[in-house]
């Protein structure tokens, strides 16, 4: 007798093209001229790969299959390539303003060069605005996320807690958010990578490991799986 399914059997997870048709989904709704770049990505090489099909002189049948499954094939890479961007920038408009949205980038967005964490290092206490830092080939870079004006003395303090402990390595500040600098979640990478390069990999690795010996962020204390908004205070005896 075949045994029946027990009720806590976790369902199977969607296969390659159920995600795909979901992320896709997910950006129409965010973007909805997202599609217009779907379709010009996909259209556009295999428009060129029939016009060459027909107009190239001495083909034979042969030649004219290759040159349109030749277009097809490239308009697929193009559609998943601009499919993974706009997706990207979709899942960070969702989240763009809110706490942590920049933890949310430096963990998963950044190249493997980078050492950082999605826990700031230093947190304004009444506006939640918060100094994030990473560690990467240019030195060490300050993300401020929220109001700037509330973070000069959080910035000023971590600046000088990095010099004073890797004197020679460059500091650079970034912002995200509003303002004439500010720069938007999905261009934080892009903008830190465009960073000159001061360090080799031996050197970030030695001074990510120099800077969390040496320093503790403001979360360092909360044990791991409690959520500190949610945290009440000890009744008095």
């Amino acid at each position: 007798m075949a045994r029946s399914s027990s009720p806590g059997t976790t369902a199977k997870e969607p296969g390659r093209l159920k995600q795909m048709v979901q992320v896709f989904q997910m950006t129409r709704r965010a973007d909805p001229t997202s599609v217009w770049w779907f379709a010009l990505a996909f259209v556009g090489p295999v428009v060129v790969g029939v016009l060459l099909a027909l107009l190239l002189p001495g083909q034979n049948w042969l030649g004219v299959v290759l040159w349109i499954v030749a277009g097809v094939l490239l308009g697929v890479l193009l559609f998943l390539i601009v499919l993974g961007r706009l997706a990207e920038r979709a899942a960070y408009s969702q989240i763009d303003g809110q706490p942590g949205a920049v933890g949310a980038v430096l963990s998963n967005s950044l190249r493997r060069q980078w050492r950082s964490s999605e826990m700031p290092v230093a947190v304004h206490g009444r506006s939640q605005a918060a100094v994030y830092r990473a560690v990467g080939t240019p030195g060490v870079v300050l993300i401020t996320e929220g109001q700037r004006g509330n973070l000069t003395r959080q910035v000023d303090e971590e600046r000088r807690k990095v010099q004073r402990i890797v004197p020679n390595v460059p500091v650079h500040v970034l912002h995200v958010g509003g303002g004439e600098d500010g720069l938007t979640l999905h261009k934080l990478p892009r903008a830190m990578n465009k960073l000159k390069k001061a360090l080799n990999r031996n050197e970030v690795l030695a001074v990510a490991n120099r800077l969390d010996s040496l320093t503790h962020g403001p979360a360092s204390a909360i044990p791991k799986g409690m959520d500190p908004m949610r945290v009440r205070a000890g009744r008095p005896r």
